[in-house]
């Protein structure tokens, strides 16, 4: 894993959080920000009856969308402020059904390059005895900033 020390830089800082806010299938979801630190980014997605597929389990698409979307920001907080991010490819492990009250993706950046980054993602949950729900690997780009 990408050994990141420190905190981010204000501008990054808030390049993320203004980022996060236009993501409007996040703000849908009801998902934020939970920490924010270079390579490293867990966003929390709140239980809703509204977002479970047919058996009350929080759906898959959520939950890959929260491991997906904190990816991609681990790997923006350490890009330069005028490049910006795409996932290019992601694998996930569904490993348990998604029960609880609060779930939470927390991704790192494994390696930056100048062109593709590579991350993981863990999905837990608050459920008591739960281990975890998901997991992902993803490859994102870097681009220009449009």
């Amino acid at each position: 894993m990408t050994d990141i020390a420190g905190a981010l830089s204000p501008s990054q800082q808030a390049r993320l959080r203004e980022s996060i806010g236009r993501q409007t299938l996040l703000t849908t979801l009801g998902i934020g920000i939970a920490s924010l630190a270079p390579g490293r980014v867990v966003l929390e997605l709140p239980f809703r009856n509204d977002l479970c597929q047919q058996n009350g389990f929080v759906h898959a698409g959520a939950i890959t969308t929260l491991a997906d979307s904190a990816c991609g920001y681990a790997a923006m907080s350490l890009q330069p402020l005028d490049r910006d991010i795409l996932t290019v490819e992601f694998k996930v492990n569904l490993m348990s059904p998604a029960v609880g009250q609060r779930f939470l993706a927390t991704a790192t950046v494994v390696r930056s390059g100048r062109n593709l980054t590579v991350c993981t993602a863990e999905v837990v949950s608050d459920a008591y005895g739960a281990g975890p729900v998901a997991l992902m690997q993803a490859t994102l780009m870097a681009m220009p900033s449009s």
